[in-house]
């Protein structure tokens, strides 16, 4: 007869198969092995379905339903895979489950890994595979760790058949084992039928010699006796059996007695015996050893398919398990004589147990996850990294978040995944497209008005994050026919606010003030405005129905709307901040009235944000790896992050510069993004560059294909960002939003507070305030003055530039500009109208910059950066060298209701921003233009520049 069947013939023992794939069981395999090799049982893991799913196309067209469902988790596709094999496999298996009358016939399915330390946890999780599987013969796989024992107690009081793992200790056995006890009589005391719950307590075995035989070893190594040493080696290979022949002897006398007699009157099993862990790692070792040493009736030893073709092969059997028990004791004791302590080695592999199979499970997870990613094709953003040296520390960086389960905490919002302050607060990002579904109809019914209402153009009126999401929106996608024209008002420069006032009709514009706290000033002299205006042309009773706000609940803009009769109030998330908001409240309103598909946007959103969660590894995990290298490259002082967009998606990169610079910047430390600098080729770039490029998929003439690939050539860390359609633009909110959160905790700070931005803030107010008192700004006086030119600084920065004895404008220019060394970045901050003419002629200059100094530029429009890169100028690395640019109004605006007009609050806001970067110290220089006329002061200062510049 074959050995295999002899098992159960002979000894009562039944073997179960370590192993499951979908082939195996649908192609009628497992059929043919419950047959003929008479397998009565099969097990799993996650190392089992990663060696399945990954080595295999067996699950393909399975995968290929994440098509129609691209919201679904990692987690949710792989337990659909699992649970359909697990269910195909008990319905084979169903027939010996009869036959047997429920001892054996059963298939295990283990909870995840990564509740081994969480009771509560492994309960829902085991009561919830229990009721998905919906198969009496199924067996749900609880370790046995601290946490895992109470939990068995409570499954086995449910009714539900529990395979017990990880167990080495005879110790942890008999807890187990009275865990199961204790979970029977608990059923028994509810009404329930214990002769329907099944047990096994799995007892590996192989995992005991290999570490013994190790600390075996090294006694070996350290001893100089022969005898001893001979002695110390006749214990190698023999630990592990023993250990579970003294676990059989355990066993039967704890289910001998009379509180399991009670039990079994009312058709009570025992718990059996698993030996697991059976395939032998030590070839040294007879492959069929852990078989052929531990059978005995009533226990199940599980094996792999290679041992359990050895057995059937050359297999011998005999009654072994109740064979020298003494001696097996006699080994034990050996053991601890020779200074090894059993106990503390069983600890450890059940800690190593639980981390191998979390290891596992992550490996599964990747697996699923590059198949869905490949699956979903052009529904997911492509991703490519070539970083170059900075590759060792990313992929180092991406195994300690892996081992760490850094991202499970991050999702579990963790405050100490970044620096234990309060960025639990400010964590709702990381969900809201799922949960911002609740809330479109509503976004739908203001549509619907507005639509109806016929309002041509659609004004934002906010600051940062409030405007720069909705900006992306209204560029990327475009007028939408029938629905109104978005636009947005984020500066107080009187130019640009009545430039913006003439492009449209007011008595057909909605406006949404957006304002997440309610008080910041620009949002607020905005309404104030516009409120006023609409007044004059639709009378007050009508005026409140052109605007809607946007604001978190019980602001000081939620008051002002309902006391002016605004048309409606929605609602951001307070636990939301606001450069993290654009799938909000703050984006979805915008985008409603613009009459964007809410369904679809959100809809695409989440394949990114399933394609970052908390159960995709980082090799696997788009938003992660970009977070890891962007972080990575800040310590390595690649910190300047350029990016670089297809025309159709520019617009991005001043959303992402918000982000970046706004979350990272802080005590020193961060990235610097770049946004807008034209590509160049790579001798015009220092060492401290990492290049982003979004673009659009399929284009064979994209323009910056070559230089990109050049820069990679150079060394330089090259991102590439792949977008089926403009419209996926979306997708790289959520990408970078979680970048931005893991490049914070790489750095080392909290990337969800901005304590320079409220500095500036203060100052502004202290000068408005000194104007509402005085009815005019403090007086400055100019370092040097000059035709339509003045330039004004701080006394520190004044005497450092006084040292070259400058006499003309290009002179103090080059002073200044001469202060520019290796890693640093000049900024223009530029206090005007951003109008196409004033941007492409300080664009000029900022090329003239970094051509010439090889460094990094940006430009930045005031007060609009204040509330973006801002916080970075101020309290990030300290290479910024600052030109900021202010000019007098050629036509002023009143607000209504205040003193200050549009123009004194930006003078007041340009001179708080420098007055902050002066108290921190940081190089930097004020050109006031004089006269009214920006196009003739900026053609002035562009050509003293470049004489600067040499």
């Amino acid at each position: 007869m074959n050995p295999l069947k002899r098992l159960f013939a002979d000894q009562g023992q039944a073997i179960w198969l370590d192993f499951v794939a979908r082939g195996f069981v649908r192609d009628g395999g497992l059929a043919r092995m419950a047959a003929d090799d008479d397998i009565r049982g099969v097990t799993s893991n996650p190392a089992i379905f990663e060696k399945a799913i990954a080595g295999s196309d067996e699950y393909d067209d399975a995968l290929t339903e994440a098509q129609h469902a691209p919201g679904r988790t990692v987690m949710e596709l792989f337990e659909g895979l699992a649970i359909e094999d697990i269910r195909d496999a008990a319905d084979v298996l169903r027939p010996v489950f009869d036959e047997t009358h429920g001892d054996d016939g059963y298939v295990s399915l283990e909870v995840s890994p990564y509740l081994a330390d969480d009771t509560e946890g492994t309960v829902a999780e085991a009561r919830r595979l229990w009721k998905e599987v919906a198969r009496e013969n199924l067996m749900v796989k609880v370790p046995a760790t601290d946490a895992g024992i109470p939990a068995i107690r409570t499954l086995i009081g449910d009714g539900i058949n529990i395979n017990v793992t990880l167990l080495f200790s005879q110790a942890a056995y008999e807890a187990v084992a009275n865990a199961y006890l204790d979970g029977l009589e608990a059923l028994a005391k509810a009404g329930g039928d214990v002769s329907k719950v099944a047990s096994v307590a799995s007892f590996f075995v192989s995992r005991i010699d290999s570490a013994v035989d190790k600390a075996l070893d090294r006694k070996i190594a350290e001893a100089n006796d022969p005898d001893e040493k001979a002695a110390l080696a006749a214990l190698q290979g023999k630990v592990a059996i023993a250990n579970a022949k003294l676990a059989y002897r355990r066993s039967k006398t704890l289910f001998g007695d009379g509180r399991f007699a009670a039990l079994e009157a009312k058709g009570a099993r025992a718990q059996r015996l698993l030996w697991a862990s059976t395939g032998t790692k030590n070839k040294a070792y007879p492959d069929t050893l852990y078989v052929e040493e531990l059978i005995g009736p009533n226990t199940v030893n599980t094996v792999p398919p290679a041992t359990l073709d050895a057995f059937r092969d050359h297999g011998k059997v005999r009654a072994s398990l109740e064979e020298n028990v003494d001696e097996a004791a006699a080994t034990l004791d050996r053991l601890a004589r020779a200074g090894i302590d059993l106990d503390a080695i069983t600890k450890t592999l059940v800690e190593e147990g639980v981390d191998l199979f979390k290891d596992a499970a992550d490996k599964l997870l990747g697996a699923v996850a590059t198949r869905r990613a490949g699956v979903l094709g052009p529904l997911l953003n492509r991703q490519e990294l070539a970083l170059g040296s900075l590759a060792g520390e990313v992929e180092a960086l991406a195994e300690t978040w892996r081992a760490g389960g850094t991202i499970r905490r991050l999702w579990a919002k963790d405050a100490s995944v970044w620096t234990g302050a309060d960025e639990a607060k400010w964590l709702g990002w990381l969900d809201i497209v799922v949960r911002e579904q609740a809330n479109l109809a509503a976004y739908k019914a203001l549509a619907e008005e507005v639509r109806r209402e016929g309002f041509t153009d659609a004004l934002v009126l906010g600051m940062g994050g409030s405007s720069l999401g909705p900006e992306v929106l209204a560029e990327t996608f475009g007028r939408q026919e029938g629905m109104p024209r978005l636009r947005i008002v984020d500066s107080t420069d009187p130019a640009q606010i009545l430039r913006t006032e003439q492009s449209v009709e007011l008595s057909k514009t909605l406006f949404i003030v957006a304002s997440k706290s309610g008080s910041t000033l620009e949002p607020n002299v905005f309404r104030d405005y516009f409120l006023g205006r609409l007044k004059e042309i639709v009378g007050p009773d009508k005026a409140g129905r052109h605007f809607v706000a946007v604001t978190d609940p019980g602001s000081a803009m939620e008051k002002a709307a309902k006391a002016d009769g605004f048309r409606g109030i929605f609602y951001g998330e307070p636990a939301i901040g606001g450069r993290f908001s654009v799938l909000s409240a703050f984006g979805l309103v915008p985008a409603a009235v613009m009459g964007l598909d809410l369904d679809a946007l959100l809809g695409t959103a989440e394949t990114m944000m399933r394609a970052c969660g908390p159960d995709v590894p980082p090799e696997a995990n788009p938003g992660i790896r970009l977070g890891l290298a962007l972080g990575a490259a800040a310590k390595a002082g690649r910190d300047k992050v350029t990016l670089v967009a297809d025309e159709e998606i520019r617009d991005f990169g001043a959303w992402a510069e918000q982000l970046i610079a706004e979350s990272t910047g802080k005590n020193g430390l961060g990235l610097i993004p770049v946004d807008g600098e034209p590509l160049g080729p790579p001798e015009v770039y220092g060492g401290d560059r990492i290049f982003v490029h979004l673009q659009l998929e399929g284009r064979e003439d994209d323009a910056h294909d070559e230089a990109f690939a050049a820069l990679e050539a150079a060394g330089h860390p090259v991102v590439r960002l792949g977008l089926a359609l403009p419209s996926d633009l979306v997708q790289e909110f959520v990408r970078f939003e979680f970048a931005t959160a893991v490049a914070g905790a790489v750095i080392g700070i909290n990337p969800f507070d901005q304590p320079d931005v409220e500095a500036s803030k203060i100052k502004t107010r202290e000068l408005t305030d000194a104007y509402d008192r005085d009815g005019a700004l403090p007086v400055e006086t100019p370092i040097w003055s000059g035709p339509g030119i003045e330039l004004y600084t701080d006394p520190r920065n004044a005497d450092a530039l006084a040292k070259a004895g400058a006499t003309d404008l290009a002179g103090w220019l080059k002073a200044h500009l001469d202060r520019v060394g290796e890693g640093d970045y000049v900024a223009l901050l530029a206090y005007l109208d951003r109008d196409e003419h004033n941007l492409d002629r300080l664009s000029a200059t900022r090329l003239a910059i970094r051509d010439a100094k090889r460094v990094a530029t940006c430009l930045g429009f005031g007060p609009r950066f204040l509330h973006s890169t801002g916080q970075a100028y101020k309290g990030g690395p300290d290479s910024g060298v600052f030109l900021q640019i202010t000019a007098e109004p050629a036509k002023d605006l009143a607000i209504p209701g205040r003193k200050a007009t549009f123009g004194t609050v930006e003078a007041a806001q340009a001179r708080g921003d420098f007055g902050v970067l002066s108290d921190r110290g940081r190089r930097a220089l004020r050109v006031h233009l004089k006269g009214g006329d920006v196009a003739v002061g900026l053609a002035r200062l562009g050509e003293s520049v470049r004489r600067a510049l040499g």
